[in-house]
């Protein structure tokens, strides 16, 4: 049997191999065709990516002046858009970089701003791939613009440096965006009745110079106005609360017009009033209350006292005096003696005598008697008939009764000021 096994066994192993074989190779060139599909599908994905990028449309700077040439061709920057035909709408927008100082002498202040207007204007519209138009202050004059005006403005400065700044942007549509940086000193008039605890609206105001509201009418845009950072303005003594806008309409012979207006709310620091005005007063009375507890014959101390109270109150109200010009100065000067300089006071001593008869008097009488005082020479003073008819009243019960008014006086007159200037 083993013999015959070996020749019958062949022939079949040898034909299962070859079909494996076969079947690996077919598995494999299948495996290789989906290769070179994907292969060729990406060379595909990218000849069409690079037939995009080649077909794309470049824009030279020729094609740009070509579109301006053109709208620019026959416009007249005299006219406004849809003259005689609708209102040329006007959106502003208003960016605050900074306000202040405030003069309340003047009774203005200072702001400094980007005023943004936006319009359409159908005479500015072209085709072209370019979606905005991004020029310089160039074009400005070439279009038209705006006659807008602050109201309110006492001097208005436009920058320059180092080129004016001024921004315009013309869309396909027509839409034109006009911005400037100003720095205007504007009116603001503070009610001071409830000072140093006020408040104060100060206002904006800008409107049409020319344009009646049925030729051009102002929007304000979303958002109206944006504001930085309110740490770095030179506020001083004020404090930014808030702002709001609003839109009115004033009637004049010439017609009406649309006003639009941003009024910025701003209230007094107290801190500086405190420490400059309300504490020394506080301490000032206080030191005034405190001669009252000093002995009746410490004259000397009681003195000094009424001295530092005088200089004082001469400081505070020579500081809140204005500065006097120079002539004013030079005539005070040549008016006061030689050494004496402005803020001194002088004592004319040489005017306060005694009568000679009362001085010859008193003399006469020390001379003549051996008196313990000098009063106790006067028979009136001896016998005390002088206190007939006069009330008699102990200056150390003035001094007892002064430690208890005093103090209750001026806490009732804190109490009325506080509640008059804070609540009515």
């Amino acid at each position: 049997m083993g013999p015959w096994k070996a020749p019958l066994c062949s022939p079949f192993l040898l034909g299962s191999q070859s079909r494996v074989v076969r079947l690996l190779f077919l598995l494999l060139t299948l495996h290789l065709g989906n290769c070179v599909d994907k292969v060729d599908d990406e060379d595909d994905e990218d000849l069409t990516v690079n037939k995009t990028w080649v077909l794309a449309p470049k824009i030279h700077e020729g094609d740009i002046t070509q579109i301006l040439n053109s709208l620019l061709q026959g416009y007249d920057n005299k006219l406004r858009p849809d003259i005689g035909v609708r209102p040329t709408v006007i959106e502003t927008d208003v960016y605050v970089n900074s306000i202040g100082p405030v003069d309340p002498i003047n009774m203005e202040y200072t702001i400094d701003i980007i005023f943004a207007q936006t319009w359409f204007d159908s005479r500015l519209k072209f085709n072209s791939t370019m979606k905005v138009l991004m020029l310089n202050s160039n074009m400005v004059g070439k279009i038209w613009i705006p006659d807008t005006f602050f109201r309110n403005s006492r001097k208005s400065d436009a920058h320059w440096i180092t080129t004016p700044n001024r921004l315009l942007r013309i869309w396909n549509d027509g839409r034109v965006l006009y911005t400037l940086r100003l720095t205007i000193n504007a009116e603001c008039y503070l009610q001071l009745h409830n000072f140093p605890m006020d408040e104060h609206s100060c206002p904006l105001e800008f409107s049409s110079y020319g344009y009646p509201k049925n030729e051009i009418e102002y929007k304000w845009k979303k958002p109206s106005v944006e504001v930085a950072d309110p740490k770095y303005w030179r506020l001083y003594q004020f404090a930014f609360v808030g702002l709001r806008n609003s839109t009115e309409i004033s009637h004049t012979i010439s017609g009406d017009y649309i006003i639009m207006t941003i009024f910025f709310d701003l209230s007094r620091r107290m801190g500086y009033f405190t420490i400059q005005t309300y504490i020394p007063c506080i301490l000032t009375v206080v030191l005034s209350w405190v001669s009252f507890w000093i002995n009746k014959d410490a004259v000397p101390a009681r003195t000094s006292l009424a001295l530092m109270e005088y200089g004082t109150l001469h400081y505070f109200t020579s500081n809140k005096k204005g500065k006097t010009t120079r002539n004013r100065k030079l005539k005070n000067k040549s008016s006061m003696s030689p050494g004496l300089h402005p803020g001194s006071t002088l004592i004319p001593m040489n005017s306060i005598s005694l009568p000679h008869g009362e001085e010859d008097y008193g003399y006469q009488c020390l001379e003549g008697k051996d008196c313990a005082s000098f009063f106790c020479c006067f028979e009136d003073c001896r016998t005390g008939s002088w206190r007939e008819g006069r009330i008699h009243i102990r200056i150390a019960k003035i001094d007892s009764y002064s430690r208890i008014f005093f103090p209750t006086a001026f806490a009732l007159f804190n109490l009325v000021y506080w509640v008059g200037y804070l609540y009515l």
